[in-house]
């Protein structure tokens, strides 16, 4: 397991720049922390091995690719045997709408962020993932009205 001692100050600076925008070339990196670009580099491929960075991917925007509808579900599971929650674990994972699933404390066993394009392409994915599955006793559909803010940079440092 990582632990955050394992980040010196150069680390943390890469980070930040990299998780603003993963293309940043590792020269200009470099200027910017003062390090050499293979000293970056090197940083760089020692934090993927880690598991410090886990992908470099690019943010679309879910209007632009027709994807309008973001919906929040809260799932309650009857049975909480290791198999059962490993198989609707699994049916959220293969779930592409499915952009984000936490299992949690409280009333929900789960909290998803589903995008859709449409109710009734939810209504068939609630269909699939909810209804049909035994398991689940109930679950709570949230529809959000605005993308106030989204994001997938962590807060690295902290006052």
């Amino acid at each position: 397991m990582r632990k955050s001692a394992d980040l010196d100050e150069f680390d943390v600076a890469i980070l930040e720049i990299l998780q603003k925008d993963s293309t940043v070339p590792q020269r200009q990196i470099g200027e910017r922390i003062h390090l050499s670009a293979p000293a970056v580099q090197r940083r760089i491929k020692r934090m993927q091995e880690n598991g410090v960075i886990e992908a470099n991917i690019a943010v679309i925007d879910p209007t632009a690719v027709a994807l309008p509808i973001t919906i929040i579900v809260e799932v309650q599971i009857a049975d909480e045997r290791y198999e059962l929650i490993n198989a609707i674990k699994r049916s959220f994972l293969q779930a592409p709408e499915v952009q984000q699933c936490y299992q949690v404390t409280g009333e929900a066993d789960f909290v998803l962020v589903v995008v859709v394009a449409s109710m009734t392409e939810y209504q068939a994915l609630s269909r699939r993932l909810f209804h049909d599955n035994p398991n689940v006793t109930k679950f709570k559909s949230l529809v959000a009205m605005d993308r106030v803010k989204v994001g997938l940079s962590l807060p690295l440092t902290r006052d």
